[in-house]
Order: structure tokens, then C-alpha cells, then sequence
């Protein structure tokens, strides 16, 4: 029966085929198709095909191993591993490159560096002179200038004579003399930017001015070394009016040196020991005026002192309004102001004991009978006065006491320049009767 023959022919094929393993798979299944076809016709030759198949195991199959497999004949499965040397080199695996030319590209855009460069190395000249105006605060000079300014007004104004009826004025050490205190008070305030950030003071500086650093303006070390070398300037400046003023000026130049480093610098600094308002109305009241006037003169005199200290005590009615906004903040980074350590009613009650100290002095300088009573006109700032008091008495926010602060830095300038005008028309008043005919403008 040619049907059960044909089925004993597929199972003996079957049965013939050995379990190779995958590797010998290729090399080995046309001698084991040759061995079952032999067996079939008969069983010629079948113990020299097994034979043969035994020696293709032991043998490697290097001519086989070079044929790379492809995915699409068989299953992922069934694959067998490539040995390594049979792969090609990766400049024939890799797709060909073609290289265009410059002149054949229509666009040609020049990637973004993966480190920026710094803001602060893209501004330019106007730009840096904004931030550095901004930083040296240009609001709180008239704290230096107004008591040069008085110092030299007054030594004038105490040479006008009816001999001398223009008085004497140096005006290259009086000229020096400002510029050098312009700088040190920029200085200085640039070194108190510094200091404060290294204490974690005025981390946000949200109302104050300043805060190159604290707003990621400036690097730390710029800010300090600008400051410093604004100091030293103001120095060097200084001493060139010892040959003017003699060696007298050396104390007052030192004095005003270290009062604006250790103001905000060294370990405990003298604004952090509550004697911030006490070195602000010596620093901007007597010793600058005392200072301008020797300048001048090349000697000392009380009065100088004297009329130095109504603008010292609105210097340090500023100085005490701005750390009353900033008490919160100081008294969390450890600094001690005499804000922090008073009430807000005693700090308030301290405040306008400064203020009206400095009104105060003026008055009993001018009414006695014989006094300077043009002095007066400085009572013309009494409207702002009015302003600073009831500012102080209606807030206790940061954002009001800025407020206050910024009226009492205008009281304190038009303040101080009422004070100087005043010593001019004094002066002029006295030998006016004196002044030859020629001279007068009438």
C-alpha cells in the first residue's frame, strides 16, 4: 500500500534526524538529509554517515561562522551568536557621510556654547556705570559733603573782616578735600554691602539700596575690591592736604579712614554693637566740619566742632531710621542695633530726640543777642520736619520707615545746605557797611 509506505518513510526520517545544536545546525544538515535517504533506499553506507556527521562536531565551523544570519529567514530565536571575528570593521557598518561645502549650506548657524559666560561680562560701559552709581548710593552723600561743605563755609566766613572783606578760601584744598570725602563715604558703603552679605545681613534688600550682591548683581570680591580701592583714593586724596593744612589733618584723615572700614568690617564690627547712630553723628557731624576747617586754616577751633553737631544728629537720626526698617532682619543674623534692642516706641522717642536736638542747637546759637541770627532760615525745613514726625508716628512697617528715611536724607541736605547760606549771609552782612564802592553790585 503505497499510503502506509509513504507514512513509515516520514517517520523513519524523523527518527533519523539528530538533536544538533544550533551552531552545527547549518554546517551539518545537508549530511544528515544525505544519511536518511540513504537508510530509506536500504541502508547502504548509513555507519559512514554517522561517521562523518560525528567528525563535523569535533571539527570548528569557521566557514560557516562568517555567514551573518538575517532576520528575515529566520526567528529571533533561532539566530546564533556572531564571533567576533567575523564582524566587519565600523567604517563599513556605518552609513556613508556626505561633506557639503560652505557656499552649498543656505543656513550656517553657530551653536550655543554649553557654558554661557557671566551677565556681568555682557554689559556695557553705560550699564556698568548704573550699577555702580546704584551701589555707592548717591542719595546718602550729602551725609559727607554737607559738613565739608560747612567746615569751609565757616572758616571763611571767620576770616571776613573789615580788613579782609572776601575773607580767605584755599580752593584747591577745598575742592580735595570733597573729593575725598565723596570717596570715602562710597567706600564705605560699598564695604558694607560686602560685610553685611558675608553675615547674612540684608539678604533680601528688597527696600535698602545697594545689594550688589545680595540681588546677584556683582561677584563678593569685586564689590570689596572696588570699595577698597575707592578708600584708598580718598586717602592718598586726604594726604595731600597736609601740605596745606599741616600734619594736624593726618588725625581727622585717619579717623574718617577707620570709621568708614570698621563701620561694617572686622569680626565684630562698630554697627553691629549698637554704635552705629554714636559713629555716624562723630563721623558726619563734628569731625568732617572740624576737619574741612583745618583744611582751611591749618588750626583748630571749638566753634567748628560746635556747628558740626546739628548735622551730626540728623545724620544719626538716619542711621537709626534705617536700621528701625531693617531691625527684623538684623536681629535674625545676630546684629545688634539699638533698634533691635529698644521698643517701637522708645526707638521712636529716640529718633525725634535726634531731630530735635539738631533744631535745638541751631536756636541757641541764633537767638542770643548778638549771635549769628540768619541762622534761622533752617527753620524753613520745618514742613519736611512735619512730614519725617508724622511718618514716624503712623508706621511701624518696613515699607513706611523706608519712607521716613528717604524724607529725613532730604531734611538733612536741604538742611545743611539753609546752614551753609546762612554763614554766607552772616558773613556778608557783617562787613557789608566796609565793602568798597566799587565791589558792591549796586
Amino acid at each position: 500500500m503505497p499510503g502506509l509506505c509513504a507514512l513509515r518513510k516520514k517517520r523513519e526520517v524523523s527518527d533519523c534526524l539528530p538533536s544538533l545544536p544550533a551552531s552545527n545546525a547549518a554546517g551539518s544538515a545537508r549530511s544528515v538529509r544525505t544519511s536518511c535517504l540513504t537508510t530509506l533506499r536500504g541502508g547502504r553506507m548509513e555507519s559512514e554517515e554517522i561517521t562523518e556527521i560525528e567528525k563535523e562536531k569535533e571539527t570548528p565551523q569557521a566557514t560557516t561562522s562568517s555567514q551573518i544570519v538575517t532576520a528575515e529567514s529566520v526567528q529571533a530565536e533561532e539566530v546564533p551568536t556572531i564571533p567576533l571575528g567575523s564582524l566587519q570593521t565600523i567604517s563599513n557598518l556605518q552609513p556613508e557621510i556626505t561633506v557639503h561645502s560652505v557656499e552649498a549650506t543656505e543656513q550656517v548657524s553657530t551653536p550655543e556654547p554649553l557654558v554661557a559666560p557671566p551677565a556681568e561680562y555682557r554689559r556695557s560701559t553705560a550699564e556698568w556705570t548704573q550699577i555702580w552709581k546704584d551701589g555707592i548710593r548717591p542719595a546718602y552723600l550729602s551725609l559727607a559733603v554737607a559738613p565739608a561743605l560747612l567746615g569751609s563755609v565757616l572758616a571763611w566766613s571767620q576770616s571776613v573782616s573789615t580788613r579782609t572783606p572776601l575773607g580767605q578760601f584755599h580752593i584747591l584744598p577745598f575742592l580735595v578735600a570733597i573729593v575725598a570725602v565723596l570717596l570715602l563715604q562710597a567706600g564705605a558703603n560699598l564695604v558694607n554691602d560686602y560685610y553685611d552679605y558675608t553675615r547674612g545681613v540684608d539678604t533680601a534688600n528688597t527696600l535698602g539700596p545697594g545689594g550688589l550682591i545680595q540681588q546677584g548683581i556683582v561677584k563678593p570680591t569685586r564689590v570689596l575690591i572696588i570699595g577698597l580701592a575707592l578708600l584708598g583714593v580718598g586717602a592718598l586724596l586726604g594726604l595731600t592736604t597736609v601740605l596745606a593744612a599741616g600734619p594736624l589733618i593726618l588725625l581727622f584723615g585717619l579717623l574718617g579712614l577707620l570709621g568708614a572700614y570698621f563701620f561694617s568690617a572686622g569680626p565684630r564690627s562698630l554697627s553691629s554693637l549698637a554704635l552705629g547712630e554714636l559713629v555716624g553723628f562723630v563721623v558726619f557731624g563734628p569731625l568732617i566740619t572740624a576737619g574741612a576747617y583745618v583744611t582751611q586754616t591749618g588750626h583748630l577751633s571749638p566753634s567748628a566742632f560746635l556747628y558740626g553737631v546739628p548735622l551730626g544728629l540728623l545724620a544719626a537720626a538716619i542711621i537709626h531710621a534705617n536700621n528701625m526698617r531693617d531691625a527684623e532682619d538684623d536681629s535674625q543674623a545676630g546684629k545688634h542695633t539699638l533698634a533691635t534692642l529698644l521698643g517701637l516706641q522708645w526707638n521712636r522717642a529716640w529718633f525725634f530726640v535726634l531731630l530735635l536736638g539738631a533744631y535745638g542747637l541751631i536756636a541757641a546759637l541764633a537767638l542770643p543777642s548778638g549771635g549769628p541770627h540768619w541762622l534761622l532760615i533752617t527753620f524753613w525745613t520745618l514742613p519736611t520736619l512735619v512730614i519725617v514726625v508724622t511718618g514716624m508716628l503712623r508706621t511701624d512697617m518696613p515699607v513706611g520707615l523706608h519712607l521716613v528715611m528717604r524724607e529725613t536724607l532730604k531734611l538733612q541736605a536741604f538742611f545743611g545746605l539753609l546752614f551753609v547760606v546762612a554763614l554766607i549771609i552772616t558773613a556778608i552782612v557783617k562787613v557789608l557797611p566796609h565793602l568798597p564802592a566799587h565791589i558792591l553790585p549796586i
